[in-house]
């Protein structure tokens, strides 16, 4: 039975029902049906390995809850986004916490810290950049992949003076 088979199959189930006030999560009943349809299959196949079995058998049905897995990788993220903020420069942070996390708006961000709507504005901006740039990076500083050269020597590294490049 291939998949296009089971999709159909358990939407027929569905659409034969004649009442769906029982379902109560709808995502959760789809896989239980779909696992259900898969189940029977294999059941009435003359030739049925065991492997087939467990592995249907062990089928389990997404659940609505994250995992206790998906729940520490986000604490660790929300972490790492409050040691990004933490960082940020001090009235960059103040304007952006208050805009981003505690939802004012742009002019109230501006009366409580007595500022203008625009440097608030410039503030969010630049608190955005740094925590894009961070999180980009996976939170780990550039690495220049050159060292800067001096503006004002016209020789370029590992050329002699008057050496041309040559295309």
């Amino acid at each position: 039975m291939d998949i296009d088979d089971v999709v159909q199959e358990s939407y027929a189930i569905l659409a034969g029902l004649e009442s769906v006030e029982h379902i109560r999560n709808p995502r959760t009943y789809l896989f239980e049906v779909a696992k259900s349809v898969v189940l029977q299959a294999l059941r009435r196949s003359n030739v049925v390995t065991i492997d087939a079995l467990a592995e249907a058998e062990a089928l389990q049905v997404p659940a609505n809850e994250p995992s206790p897995e998906m729940i520490a990788a986000d604490r660790q993220e929300l972490g790492r986004l409050a040691t990004l903020i933490g960082g940020l420069p001090p009235r960059c942070r103040e304007a952006f916490t208050l805009r981003k996390i505690h939802g004012l708006s742009q002019r109230e961000v501006a009366e409580q810290l007595g500022l203008s709507q625009s440097t608030v504005e410039k503030h969010i901006i630049k608190a955005l950049s740094i925590l894009t740039g961070a999180i980009g990076r996976g939170g780990k500083r550039s690495i220049e992949s050159s060292t800067p050269r001096d503006h004002d020597d016209p020789i370029q590294p590992g050329r002699a003076e008057g050496e041309r490049r040559r295309h």
